[in-house]
């Protein structure tokens, strides 16, 4: 009760937990032995906790200490803590502090928009460079929100800001100085119609409020703060006077109670122990002063853990170096491994949390600051279908709502190109009204019918017209439009718009794509702890006002801007026993098993990177505190999880393909081991630890087989009435050389997809320029005309069509057909008086009996020219590589040989059988040799009976049911544009000992 204190404690007002031991286990045991073990005194205690999910761990403390019974726990209540975005809230304050004589905190959403918005118009006033996109002004105006918590964490005024840049410094800084006047002359007078404050200052003026009043009366209850180490200066105030209170006190995590006071005073803002020390010179004590906190704590390290990291992170002395003694009772349970990568180190950590499971009741964790690496270990533990709990949640824009959203944003932002498009209908949210089965097969069917290959038409318009000839979609993707009019009306606008009516059309389109048949769409979308979270997010943005008009092109990217920094918590679900902690948690908890992971050097400890607003003599001038600081707190982290009672230190090699540095943390203590031993002398290591001496091998081991064996190549024997009696005289070359394509392509009827949105290719490439000089040699059958290559240029823009508008087709292969154009008609000028007539794209076929049946061999000869001599000359454009004169006389290329057998035969349309004396290609690169004329230097009329006569022997080989159609039977004359390897599975046996057949 107010005003009562129950329990008369003389023991000192500040104490400390060692390391080894968990913090609030501790805590809620000494708080309990404090009461008698009196359930109902906890609650006349307030214990001021770091943060909110500190308190929430205290209480299932308690729980633990308890045994799950009954009790009335103490008021807990969240400081805050450096770098930590979880402390007092605008709807917090300490008790008995009167928070209605504040202003309100301005909400978040609120503050950075309104910034946002006041640095857009500051970069227009000024006219320095192109205005701010509104994505970029919410990244630097997030930027510009966490200078200003840190000016009212440690309690700064803007008005220093004026004289921080003398004239010997580079301008730039100076122009940084004026962009700040977005601070200290337009926020203060945006807060003030508010009538809002930011929120740092409202937490630390409630704070120094509560100070000031505890000052006047002391309270009539205990008070213990717990768990800080006053990096925050109002924080510091706050725990110098609780610790003069008749009751209660503060409870230090980790102190080194060995060091001395004029040792504390020499400490360096790098060490672990420097912030701890500061605040208790301001107490006038010395660490060697400080209790523990109960003498029945027991860390679960041998103490010589704790001072070997105490001895490897202090301040060089120059005295020569001593030999560690106890250093095998020091790294009992510790291992170091260091792996290639970090797949294979989130590996190693997800096995030895694995392995953890293995004992009943065991605990383990993964600390670290690397949410990448974080995230990895998330995944590789879902293999064994465990959903850890990862205290730093996952970021908002991966979950599927928030990804969902994301791309009807940049779908409709690129006026639904094929990949944007296909990428939104296709998550698992989209239905549109339909059974979601039934749309991902019609989205299917829209993507092979219209959205592979050549682009349309742009819009929801140019696909609608695509599908004219398939009306079997076409009703559904109408109806699809429909829903998405409102939002493609207000994308494609090109006026700047309020982003409050982009969102709620977005939103309202969203709502109608995620609907099913049976379930609206918001139900779905909106639907779990992520979607909960997407929600909070859209109405926090659509309820903050104060951002301009944006153009509706930028939207999507002024959305990415908003989510990040947002984040999804699991509130159940996850293993009960397993955890991943970010730093500050894992100060005031411990586990069986503690794997410290991404232990390099820009990890932990964390880059601070540039400031963007000040140099650092100009921040120590200002009075923002060095970034060393946060060395130090990180290295007060390390220190503490290192004296678990197990440890797994991880580190990588190479980190995103780069190679990387060892945490400081390891060099030191790797130096420190090492020291006072002989070269010949083998010193301590890390590595040499018990702690997962198998986790490596095992890594290795856990994707890769007992064995590997080389597969057999495939070889179907399809029935002979199933294999196909008509071929293209290109499709020969492939039976030749791949016989697999051919089972594959006319027995199973598979055909491979273009690719979404694909440029052309070399095949469209050779199709639109032999579309363009067939128009051209049609349209000159009677003549040149007195400007040839204009007409023929003029015929390949209309070939091109709305391919030229594509910049890879318009800055390369244009080029190209410029100088294929001019070659063309020099050579039309030179060889039209040896011809009497062309035919071009002309078809043909011949038929001859075989063992299986007739059989048809077809052809479309891309041009026949009748020579004055009477025979005729078969030419074949080649805008790609021709075939050598040895894979045509072996039969591996036999086109133009058999097109000669065809042409003989009379099986050309319109041509009378006639002999042919030439083949010849015609190669058309446009490169530096625009086109080339090479003929066929063989005895034609031999060279094509050899080629019929080698078809006739194919085709019979093929009818015998026996023959089967093996992939690559002789690999010297493999295809060159293989279709179908990866259903032949080659990659599994063609590095064997078989050849295929």
């Amino acid at each position: 009760m107010p005003g009562k204190n129950p329990v008369a404690d003389s023991s000192p007002r500040i104490w400390t937990i060692p390391p080894g031991v968990s913090f609030v286990d501790a805590l809620a045991d000494g708080l309990l032995q404090r009461t008698g073990r009196d359930r109902l005194a906890l609650h006349d205690m307030l214990v001021l906790l770091p943060t909110r999910r500190a308190c929430r761990a205290l209480t299932e403390a308690f729980l633990r200490q308890t045994d799950g019974e009954a009790l009335l726990l103490p008021r807990l209540m969240p400081l805050g803590e450096a770098g930590e975005d979880d402390g007092i809230g605008a709807d917090e304050g300490l008790p008995d502090a009167d928070p209605v004589s504040l202003p309100p905190a301005v909400p978040e959403m609120q503050r950075l928009l309104l910034l946002a918005r006041l640095i857009a118009r500051e970069r227009l006033k000024t006219g320095d460079g192109d205005p701010v996109s509104p994505g970029n002004a919410v990244r630097l105006a997030r930027d510009l929100a966490g200078l200003l918590d840190q000016i009212h964490t440690e309690g700064l005024s803007f008005e220093g800001l004026a004289g921080l840049v003398p004239a010997d410094y580079a301008d730039h800084w100076q122009i940084t100085l004026d962009f700040l006047k977005v601070l200290t002359a337009g926020w203060p007078d945006v807060l003030e119609v508010l009538g809002c404050i930011d929120p740092a200052a409202r937490r630390d003026a409630l704070i120094r409020g509560r100070i000031r009043d505890w000052t006047k009366s002391t309270p009539g209850f205990p008070v213990f703060a717990a768990g800080s180490t006053g990096s925050i200066p109002a924080t510091a105030e706050l725990l110098v006077a609780i610790a003069g209170f008749s009751s209660g006190g503060v409870i230090l995590p980790g102190l080194d109670t060995g060091l001395s006071a004029d040792a504390s005073a020499a400490l360096e803002p790098t060490h672990p122990q420097f912030g701890m020390a500061a605040l208790l010179r301001r107490m006038d004590l010395s660490p060697d002063q400080v209790p523990v906190w109960s003498n029945s704590l027991v860390p679960s390290a041998p103490p010589a853990r704790a001072r070997l990291v105490a001895e490897a992170l202090a301040p060089a002395t120059g005295t020569a170096p001593v030999r560690f003694d106890d250093a095998a009772e020091a790294l009992t349970n510790i291992r170091l491994i260091e792996c290639p990568g970090q797949v294979e180190e989130a590996g190693v950590i997800a096995l030895a949390l694995r392995r953890a499971l293995e004992t009943p009741g065991k605990t383990a964790a993964l600390v670290t600051p690397d949410r990448n690496l974080a995230r990895r270990v998330a995944a590789e533990l879902n293999r064994w279908d465990i959903e850890i709990d990862d205290s730093a949640g996952r970021p908002l824009a991966q979950t599927p709502p928030g990804l969902f959203l994301r791309l009807a944003a940049a779908a409709f932002a690129e006026d639904c190109a094929p990949l944007p498009l296909l990428s939104l209908l296709k998550h698992p949210l989209a239905a549109a009204g339909l059974p979601s089965g039934r749309f991902r097969a019609n989205v299917r069917q829209l993507e092979i019918a219209v959205l592979r290959g050549p682009r349309p038409a742009p819009g929801l318009a140019g696909i609608a017209a695509a599908l004219s000839n398939t009306p079997e979609l076409e009703g559904w993707f109408m109806a699809l439009k429909d829903r998405a009019r409102h939002f493609a009306e207000i994308m494609r606008g090109q006026d700047p718009v309020p982003a409050r009516d982009i969102l709620a059309a977005h939103l309202d389109f969203a709502e109608a794509l995620a609907a099913t048949d049976a379930e609206t769409g918001a139900a779905r979308l909106w639907a779990g702890d992520a979607g909960e979270a997407a929600a909070d997010f859209v109405a926090s943005l659509s309820e903050a006002e104060g951002f301009d008009p944006i153009v509706p092109a930028d939207y999507p990217d002024f959305l990415e801007a908003l989510l990040a920094g947002q984040t999804v918590r699991p509130r159940f679900g996850t293993h009960p026993r397993l955890n991943i902690w970010g730093l500050l948690e894992a100060r005031l908890q411990n586990a069986d098993l503690v794997c410290l992971g991404g232990l390099n050097e820009g990890s932990w400890p964390g880059d601070p990177g540039a400031d963007p607003w000040m140099s650092r003599p100009m921040r120590e001038e200002f009075g923002l505190p060095p970034h060393e600081r946060r060395i130090g707190l990180s290295a007060h982290d390390f220190a503490q999880a290192f004296c678990a009672r197990e440890v797994l230190l991880t580190r990588a090699h190479k980190v995103d393909g780069g190679p990387t540095v060892p945490s400081r943390w390891l060099l030191m203590l790797e130096t420190r081991l090492r020291a006072g031993y002989e070269e010949k002398e083998v010193a301590p290591d890390l590595k040499g630890g018990d702690v997962g001496d198998d986790l490596a091998g095992w890594q290795l081991g856990v994707d890769r087989p007992e064995k590997i064996e080389p597969g057999a190549p495939p070889a179907p024997r399809p029935p002979v009435a199933a294999r196909p009696r008509r071929l293209s005289v290109t499709t020969i070359e492939t039976w030749r050389r791949d016989p697999y394509s051919i089972f594959a392509r006319y027995i199973l009827g598979l055909r491979p997809l273009d690719e979404i949105d694909a440029d052309p290719g070399a095949a469209e490439r050779g199709t639109i320029i032999h579309g363009a000089l067939d128009t051209f040699l049609r349209r000159t059958a009677d003549g040149l005309p007195e400007n040839p290559l204009a007409m023929l240029i003029e015929i390949g823009e209309e070939a091109f069509g709305r391919d030229l508008a594509r910049p890879g087709v318009k800055a390369f292969w244009w080029p190209r057909f410029l100088r294929i154009a001019e070659w063309f008609v020099a050579e039309e000028r030179a060889c039209r008086a040896d011809r009497r007539r062309v035919w071009t794209e002309i078809e043909g076929r011949l038929e001859f009996a075989a063992p299986g049946g007739s059989f048809t061999l077809t052809a479309h000869a891309d041009r026949v020219d009748l020579l004055t001599d009477g025979t005729l000359a078969i030419i074949d454009y080649k805008t790609g590589a021709k075939p050598t004169n040895e894979a045509i006389r072996f039969g591996f290329a036999p086109q133009l040989p058999l097109e000669a057998a065809i042409a003989a035969a009379g099986g050309f349309e319109g041509v009378p059988p006639t002999p042919v004396s030439a083949l010849e290609f015609w190669k058309l690169s446009g490169g530096r040799e625009a086109g080339k004329r090479e003929p066929v230097r063989e005895d034609i009329p031999e060279l094509a009976q050899m080629a019929r006569d080698g078809l006739a022997r194919l085709v019979a080989r093929f009818d015998d049911p026996e023959t089967p159609y093996f992939a690559r039977p002789d690999g010297r004359w493999a295809s060159r544009f293989p279709e179908y390897d990866h259903l032949a599975r080659v990659a599994e046996w063609a590095d064997s000992d078989g050849d295929g057949e």
